[in-house]
């Protein structure tokens, strides 16, 4: 019998597609298509994704089937691969001030860190862990992370190299995307129930708190600059927000209703919400303005989108798709 990678049984836990939802469209106007541009990359079926623009302006990604990460040169349309060990399984990576690429070795139980200059990688164990999920620098240049099949959070001391992971208690729940507030406190949405964590970075005591709706399943979250959280989830098709100050939640149906499946997620320094509905008749790129409280854009990509990147500089929200490209769109 096949032995099933934490990839694949998640994908196999997921209910079948609702049908169709009757709730109507909730643009507010007719839609304005934004730029995108997408990057065919060169090594079929490796799953590129997780893309992270470097302080040098090179776009970094893992190939999650491929066992590698690379990086494109947008101004010139390059590539070029670093290998990682057979069965490492990248998941996500992000890249720190000094170019040092951190990544998910998700099938390998460890968070690792290549120097590009030299092609050196330092690894470092997550004990307990054996799937490191989604990372996220804090404002000190530490690193939070989740761990969906081992049910964890976890932090990395990058001065010391010190990991301490924390369990999440309820059984089951799968902490998926993280986001992180103005006060450096992680904030995870667990995609296996309806809830989300928080850690306090000071005593390091996680805490849970339940969403209103028993179906619902977030997968991304994102903090706007009024640590008000949004998610989107994933089995109902909504986008929600969770005010942590007030404690209540508000969601709104997405365009596509129950079966659009919003998946990829980010917010821009206007506090707009960006996602992907991977589950309609085609992926689209979808806006929300969080001051207006509604959908302004929606634009059709190529494939599933599973993590964004908010690039502040250039005003540029960049994404890998599973059509094996790596996208950028530019924001109105």
């Amino acid at each position: 019998m096949r032995t099933l990678t934490p990839v694949l049984l998640g994908l196999l836990l997921w209910p079948a597609r609702p049908p169709a939802s009757s709730r109507p469209v909730q643009i507010a106007v007719e839609p304005d298509p934004i730029d995108i541009k997408e990057w065919p990359v060169p090594w079929e079926r490796t799953r590129p994704r997780d893309p992270y623009v470097g302080p040098d302006g090179k776009v970094w990604f893992v190939g999650q089937q491929g066992h590698y990460l690379a990086y494109l040169e947008p101004s010139t349309g390059e590539f070029k691969r670093y290998e990682l060990e057979p069965g490492t399984g990248p998941h996500n990576l992000i890249v720190d001030r000094q170019g040092l690429v951190w990544f998910a070795g998700n099938l390998k139980g460890y968070i690792g860190k290549l120097d590009p200059r030299d092609g050196k990688i330092t690894k470092f164990e997550t004990p307990g862990v054996r799937d490191p999920h989604t990372l996220i620098f804090d404002q000190q240049g530490d690193i939070w992370f989740t761990a969906q099949q081992a049910n964890h959070l976890g932090k990395l001391t990058v001065s010391t190299g010190t990991v301490r992971v924390i369990p999440v208690p309820t059984a089951d729940a799968r902490p998926y995307g993280i986001g992180i507030d103005s006060k450096g406190w992680p904030w995870a949405v667990l995609v296996g129930t309806n809830k989300i964590a928080t850690v306090d970075p000071a005593t390091m005591q996680i805490r849970e708190m339940t969403l209103p709706r028993a179906e619902t399943r977030p997968r991304r979250i994102v903090v706007t600059s009024d640590d008000r959280l949004w998610y989107v989830d994933f089995a109902g098709g909504y986008l929600g927000r969770y005010d942590p100050a007030r404690g209540d939640v508000k969601e709104w149906p997405a365009p596509a209703g129950a079966r659009a499946r919003p998946y990829g997620m980010a917010v821009d320094d206007r506090d707009r919400i960006w996602f992907v509905e991977i589950g309609a008749e085609s992926a689209n790129f979808v806006g929300f303005d969080t001051k207006k409280l509604e959908f302004f854009s929606s634009t059709p990509v190529s494939g599933n989108i599973r993590h964004m990147y908010y690039h502040r500089a250039a005003q540029e929200i960049w994404f890998g798709t599973d059509a094996a490209n790596i996208g950028r769109a530019k924001l109105p």
